[in-house]
């Protein structure tokens, strides 16, 4: 298995406040507040990639953005 493969099959939480808090640091306040009210809680990068993309947000780059300790080891070995 390749480790793309590996990285669909592991469904990363990452909390949304997180990911608002990217986007501000982009100065996308407007997406910000708007994913703010759209996302849920708690954002899994297989389930919510579609909404994640209509705020400009890769998976790969939010799985590398918040990789390693960010998540605690959440890919498994």
């Amino acid at each position: 298995m390749t480790h793309d493969e590996q990285q669909r099959e592991t469904a990363v939480q990452i909390d949304k406040e997180q990911i608002l808090e990217l986007l501000r640091s982009r100065g996308e306040q407007g997406k910000a507040d708007e994913a703010g009210s759209e996302l849920p809680d708690t954002v899994d990068t297989d389930r919510d990639a579609g909404l994640l993309g209509k705020y400009g947000i890769d998976v790969q780059d939010l799985l590398r953005t918040f990789g390693g300790d960010k998540l605690g080891g959440l890919f498994g070995g």
